[in-house]
C-alpha cells in the first residue's frame, strides 16, 4: 500500500514539481520591476505599427507575467485585424475591474517588461472567417462581470482566451503551455472533446489530461502542463514551457 502511495508522489515530484522549482531559482536571478507602475508596457515592435488596410489576421500572443508568479505562468490576449481599418484590435482578461478589456494595452506591449510572442497567427481568408466568430465568443464570455476573476485556478486571462478557441471550431490554436487556467472548464464541462477533435478531462482546473492527434498527451497538476506531442516532435516542461527536439 505504502508504494502505491509513494509511486505517484514520486512521479508528481519529478515530474512538475522540481522542474517548477529549478525555473522558480532561474527566474529569481533577473532583473524584474519591483512594482506594476515601474514595469514597462509599451510596444514590443513585433507587429507593423500601420497595418495594411485590407489585411485580415489574428493573433494569439503571450508575454510571462509579473512578480514571481511569472516563474510559473504566463498571461494570453488576442489580436484582430478586420479587413477595412488600419488598426489592431486586442481582447484579453485582466484581474481588476471589468475583466474583458479591448484594446487597453498596444496590441504588441510588453507585460510587465516581458516581451511578448506570437504563439499563432491565421491570416488571409482564413482569418477572414474567423473573426467574426471570434468576435461573438468574445461577447458571449461568461465570467465577464467584476467579481468574476480568480487567478487561480481560473477563470484567469488564459481561461478566456483558451475559451474563445475551444468555442470557435476552426480556430485551430492554443495557449501555451505555461498559460495557468487555460485548463480551468469554464463552460462547465468536465469531460468532452476541443474544436481539434482532442479529448479531455478536468478536475476544476486544478488537475486534467488531453489527449488528441494535434495536442499528444497533456497532463495537468495545479496549472502547471507537462506533455509530449509526437506529431509535433515537442515535449511541454512545467513552467519552463514547450521546446521542439529538432
Amino acid at each position: 500500500m505504502s508504494r502505491l502511495i509513494s509511486y505517484p508522489i514520486l512521479f508528481l515530484l519529478l515530474v512538475f514539481i522540481v522542474p517548477s522549482l529549478v525555473h522558480l531559482g532561474v527566474w529569481a536571478m533577473k532583473d524584474r520591476p519591483s512594482r506594476w507602475n515601474h514595469a514597462d508596457w509599451s510596444s514590443a515592435g513585433i507587429l507593423a505599427k500601420k497595418p495594411d488596410v485590407d489585411e485580415a489576421a489574428v493573433y494569439v500572443m503571450s508575454a510571462r507575467t509579473g512578480g514571481l508568479k511569472g516563474a510559473f505562468a504566463s498571461h494570453s490576449w488576442l489580436v484582430i485585424k478586420t479587413p477595412g481599418v488600419a488598426r489592431y484590435d486586442r481582447y484579453e482578461v485582466v484581474g481588476w475591474g471589468t475583466p474583458v478589456r479591448k484594446n487597453a494595452y498596444d496590441a504588441d506591449a510588453r507585460w510587465y517588461s516581458n516581451n511578448p510572442r506570437i504563439e499563432q497567427q491565421i491570416t488571409g481568408d482564413a482569418a477572414r472567417r474567423l473573426i467574426p466568430q471570434i468576435e461573438q465568443a468574445v461577447a458571449s464570455y461568461r465570467w465577464r462581470n467584476p467579481g468574476d476573476y480568480t487567478i487561480w485556478p481560473g477563470p484567469n486571462s488564459n481561461t478566456f482566451v483558451a475559451s474563445v478557441i475551444r468555442a470557435v471550431p476552426d480556430f485551430r490554436a492554443e495557449t501555451p503551455s505555461t498559460a495557468v487556467g487555460r485548463d480551468y472548464p469554464a463552460d462547465g464541462r468536465w469531460i468532452g472533446r476541443t474544436g481539434d477533435g482532442s479529448w479531455f478531462a478536468s478536475l476544476g482546473g486544478y488537475a486534467g489530461v488531453v489527449l488528441g492527434a494535434d495536442h499528444g498527451l497533456e497532463l495537468n497538476f495545479l496549472g502547471l502542463v507537462a506533455g509530449f506531442n509526437p506529431k509535433r516532435l515537442e515535449i511541454k516542461v512545467p513552467s519552463f514551457g514547450s521546446f521542439r527536439l529538432t
